[in-house]
């Protein structure tokens, strides 16, 4: 028989890295928010989910819970099969820890599958991730990546992150870019799903000397970031990447593709528009209208992104700015894995 599990049996469970948490709940809500490290299996996909629904409303309890043993009952095998092809143990969750999680874990027990259930669902797990923001506490140092846009800050982070750096990705989480033209090209995470990623992410480097980050405004597309994080980015050892506008504008290009999204590229300036000097902004609408998106981009930095970017630079104390020159991505990894070896001295 299936195990009901607490939260904090989950998290004791996720640091043994010993079994696959599995969402049982229909893929729209999977994508609407999930707890980090999960998979989809679905006992029932969109439209069935709706149709139980309706005869619940409609009709009665019992009604709907016969015609949902129909549908399973349908395609049990496969569901089965899904969960021995993981050969481990599974946690299963739903919406409350109700019948969806339930029946999911009864029926792969029964075929000789370990299951877990998480106790209160995914719910629980947001109630659990609220109270860690409320509560947060940010120990280390933080060292924040300054740069000019289209310095490829995200990439070098990611770079890093992959080589043992203790990286927190705030666009990756936000899966945003963190200017008006962030959104183009992706599918921006909505607050829950941000606050559970970036819970996770601190849960696992809270034994680094520091935090590795970029600097972003307390707002990034859909999500803000919660306030004890933002006071410590700001009051961190601030890194100022220098490097070359014509390397910027070709990171630019090669991330945002503006060919293949040329009607968002041309409606996110328009919101933009009237804060650039009218015949610059006139250039650079005519630039993107005729697809030349190289000379668009270098007026853009060159006369709104550039200035916005010195303002700001211009607030941090110069003790604890250090500023760093590359004439591209990889030079950049180089320097700032140079920096961050004295600074961790210090850190130390």
């Amino acid at each position: 028989m299936f195990q009901d599990i607490t939260i904090e049996k989950l998290l004791d469970l996720r640091d043994k890295k010993d079994f696959t948490l599995v969402d049982v709940r229909s893929p729209s809500e999977f994508a609407e928010n999930t707890i980090p490290g999960s998979i989809n299996i679905p006992l029932f996909n969109d439209e069935e989910r709706a149709e139980i629904g309706t005869i619940y409303k409609q009709v009665s309890v019992d009604a709907a819970k016969a015609r949902g043993v129909e549908i399973v009952s349908a395609k049990l095998p496969e569901f089965v099969r899904s969960f021995q092809e993981l050969s481990r143990d599974v946690v299963v969750f739903c919406w409350r820890g109700g019948m969806r999680s339930k029946t999911s874990a009864t029926l792969i027990d029964l075929m000789g599958v370990h299951a877990f259930r998480l106790h209160g669902g995914i719910r629980s797990y947001r109630q659990w991730t609220v109270s860690q923001i409320e509560n947060l506490e940010i120990k280390q140092e933080a060292i924040v990546l300054n740069g000019y846009t289209g310095s490829n800050k995200t990439k070098i982070l990611q770079q890093l992150a992959l080589e043992g750096y203790p990286v927190i990705d705030l666009e990756g989480l936000a899966n945003h870019r963190g200017s008006i033209f962030g959104q183009i090209g992706k599918q921006a995470h909505n607050q829950k799903t941000f606050d559970a990623l970036l819970v996770h992410q601190l849960e696992n480097l809270k034994n680094s000397p520091y935090l590795l980050m970029e600097a972003e405004s307390k707002r990034i597309g859909k999500v803000v970031i919660p306030e004890p994080l933002l006071k410590r980015k700001e009051q961190g050892i601030q890194l100022f990447l220098l490097m070359p506008i014509e390397e910027r504008v070709k990171h630019i290009l090669e991330d945002y593709e503006p060919w293949e999204h040329h009607q968002e590229c041309l409606n996110a300036f328009q919101l933009i528009k009237r804060r650039i000097h009218t015949p610059i902004a006139a250039a650079i609408e005519e630039h993107l209208l005729n697809k030349k998106y190289e000379q668009a981009v270098h007026l853009l930095l060159e006369y709104y992104y550039d200035p916005l970017y010195e303002r700001k630079a211009k607030q941090y104390d110069e003790e604890r700015t250090i500023v760093l020159s590359a004439a591209n991505t990889s030079a950049a990894v180089k320097v700032i894995k140079e920096a961050l070896a004295k600074q961790a001295i210090n850190i130390h």
